[in-house]
């Protein structure tokens, strides 16, 4: 199959054999239902300019010289359409992300394959081998590989597994496409942070507002600041209002004040009000990094009226690996387990299985203490408690670690919780 480098430069023939330029590009559109782009123009090169030939017009693609079927003059230009690219000018050496690995790569030269006489773009060589092929290098590497027994591997990635940067073509196309957004948030959190501030600034801002809230939650509060520094008030406020309330309130700390109390003041009052309250609290504190959403219950209902409450309620919940048991003023009484849940007969009231002493930190304790409850206790979560024992909110495991693990590690822990 040829490959793009192979291709220009190679010289353009009239009907009649005489030399009219060189191949400068291959327009490719991406419409259609076939996921590879489809060649449908050539821009070749010629003294009076450069001029759009329609890929019918060509007797040969793959041939010393690309001979056409008529004289240039005869030939009508082609028009690029809203969904073509230029595969050099706007994929060859670009940044793409192969959605495959979850990772930002560079491309070094495109394949194309024949198929019903019509050319796509099959494949993207991200490796060494594609630049030599550029260099004209390629074959004495191969070569001398086959010789020393070291055949190289090969680096390429299916077109229908990488997404094009939003921003850097200059046709409008639509990215990111469907398999961006159905990668995890951590590996699009992961792809962002090997961009440049700008292009994963133009990323983020493709994404839907869930996506997007989900990502930025995976990502430390200084870089979303960053992220979102120029996106529209609506939009964020739509994304903080996704957000888990106490990373909302981690990335409105790392904004103008200003700017956090308009955002404040565009989001639903009750999603607002819940990261006004964490904000009040400092940062290194269980209030400060304490999560409001979590799942309760009242202490006179049974095990199958729990399971109907959380069939209703949980999915508002960060974690439900532990249901807390509050009185009618809020305080904290008990608390158990799904485990302890799922085991509990039906008609069993909630005081008989529920765990009666209970581990807690206090609002105004310090991230370091919360950490020491959570690892001396084995826990996934922490109640968080006031003077009186109301119940405020929960510090999960990961929160509370950040400081005693490092970010980069942590991010490579498996996620046992939330």
């Amino acid at each position: 199959m040829p490959y793009l480098s192979t291709l220009l430069g190679k010289p353009v023939t009239d009907m009649d054999g005489s030399r009219v330029g060189r191949l400068e590009d291959l327009i490719a559109s991406l419409h259609g239902a076939m996921p590879h782009p489809m060649v449908v123009a050539l821009a070749v090169r010629h003294p009076g300019g450069l001029r759009l030939l329609p890929i019918s017009a060509v007797a040969a693609l793959v041939a010393p010289a690309i001979p056409l079927r008529q004289r240039l003059q005869d030939i009508p230009p082609h028009v690029p359409g809203e969904h073509e690219l230029y595969l050099a000018r706007d994929v060859l050496d670009k940044q793409i992300i192969d959605t495959s690995g979850a990772r930002v790569v560079r491309v070094n030269d495109l394949e194309l394959a024949r198929v019903n006489n019509h050319f796509y773009v099959a494949n993207v060589d991200v490796g060494g081998l594609g630049l030599l092929r550029r260099l004209g290098l390629a074959g004495l590497v191969e070569k001398m590989a086959r010789r020393l027994k070291r055949p190289l591997r090969s680096t390429a990635i299916s077109w229908d597994a990488v997404e094009l940067l939003p921003g850097q073509n200059s046709m409008r196309l639509k990215v990111p496409g469907e398999k961006l957004a159905e990668l995890h948030p951590a590996d699009l959190a992961e792809i962002i942070s090997d961009l440049s501030r700008a292009e994963g600034s133009r990323l983020v801002e493709s994404l839907d507002v869930k996506t997007l809230a989900d990502t930025l939650e995976e990502i430390e509060p200084d870089f979303q600041a960053s992220l979102i520094e120029a996106m529209p008030d609506e939009k964020v406020a739509d994304v903080l209002e996704e957000m888990a309330p106490d990373e909302a309130a981690d990335l409105l700390a790392e904004l103008p004040q200003e700017r956090s109390r308009e955002l404040l003041e565009l989001m639903e009052d009750e999603e607002a009000e819940d990261v006004r309250k964490l904000l009040t609290y400092p940062e290194d504190t269980a209030g400060g990094i304490m999560n409001t959403e979590f799942v309760s219950v009242r202490p006179h209902l049974t095990a199958e009226e729990v399971l109907a409450t959380l069939r209703e309620t949980a999915h508002e919940a960060e974690t439900i690996y532990y249901v807390y048991v509050t009185d009618e003023e809020g305080r904290l009484v008990g608390v158990f387990s799904l485990q302890d849940l799922v085991l509990a007969q039906p008609k069993t009231p909630v005081t008989d299985f529920m765990h009666h002493r209970i581990v807690s930190v206090h609002l105004r304790d310090s991230q370091d203490k919360v950490a020491q409850v959570v690892a001396k206790y084995n826990l996934l979560a922490v109640p968080v408690v006031d003077d009186e024992g109301r119940m405020h909110g929960i510090v999960t495991a990961d929160d509370a670690l950040d400081k005693i693990i490092p970010t980069a590690w942590k991010k490579r822990l498996p996620r046992m919780w939330g």
